[in-house]
């Protein structure tokens, strides 16, 4: 009988044939590797058997439905969960090869990850380290899909009841190569994050509430990143991504005020 690999990784996909062969090229050295596409139109999944990974297609059920499917599609006694657009530097590499043998007593890891923003390194206002839970036992942990654990639909969350350590080394995250892709997400983001205020009764709606989350919310987050995390020290990009950031949160308030302002005509029509 053949053993179970140490190590399988698990990636969910879309479109991302400019992503993959990076990412999975940083995990080549892998006992197994594990894609599930969710009807991907480009060569994502050509990318992905060229590299020996088995490939699983299904419909999209949400971000955290999709990676505990991938996990449950895998057979290591570790399982590292990674984004298309996430790539490990040779020094991680190197150092979960030689942690995972020596059979740790920590069953999860966090993962200092480093956000690229039109290609520069943010290092500061709060973006670095970015330390994500991604490195566990593959029965230790998995994303939270119940609502008493805040479902969330984007920036989903993994569910980890035990002791866990961070390692060394990076997670290259290419986040945002431009600022299309950037605004693109952050608007689809944005009316995602909105459902979740909503479903969750957290849209205010006083006068007072609405000027708070639409406006001094995202601008005393704007200042305090920026200005007092020294994010004003990464240049043109940084100012560019806390403002945007910013944005981004305002968008969110104001798509969850419109929503339920929407509901509550509705309701008396």
């Amino acid at each position: 009988m053949t053993s179970p690999p140490l190590l399988s990784v698990a990636i969910i996909t879309l479109n991302e044939e400019a992503n993959l062969g990076r990412t999975l090229e940083s995990v080549r050295w892998a006992g197994e590797v594990v894609v599930v596409d969710s009807g991907s139109t480009d060569r994502t999944v050509e990318i992905a058997r060229n590299f020996g990974a088995t490939v699983v297609e299904r419909d999209w059920p949400g971000f955290a439905q999709q990676k505990n499917f991938a996990i449950e599609q895998c057979s290591g006694t570790w399982v590292l969960t990674l984004d298309a657009d996430e790539e490990l530097t040779p020094e991680l590499q190197h150092q979960i090869q030689t942690l995972l043998p020596s059979n740790p007593p920590t069953d999860a890891f966090y993962l200092r990850r480093r956000n690229l923003f039109l290609g520069r390194w943010i290092k500061r206002g709060s973006f670095y380290p970015d330390a994500k839970l991604r490195l566990f036992r593959r029965t230790a942990a998995n994303f939270s899909t119940s609502l008493q654990f805040d479902e969330r639909p984007v920036h989903e969350t993994i569910t980890f009841d035990g002791v866990a350590d961070t390692l060394d080394y990076d997670l290259i995250h290419h986040a945002y190569p431009t600022l299309s892709t950037y605004i693109e997400h952050m608007d689809r983001y944005s009316t995602l994050g909105a459902d979740i205020l909503v479903d969750n009764r957290r849209v205010g709606a006083s006068t007072v509430g609405f000027i708070v989350n639409v406006y001094l919310v995202p601008q005393s987050s704007f200042i305090w990143n920026y200005f007092f995390r020294f994010g004003f020290l990464d240049g043109r990009e940084g100012l560019l991504l806390h403002l945007y950031h910013a944005t981004y949160t305002s968008w969110k308030y104001a798509k969850a005020w419109e929503k339920a302002r929407s509901a509550r005509i509705s309701a008396r029509s």
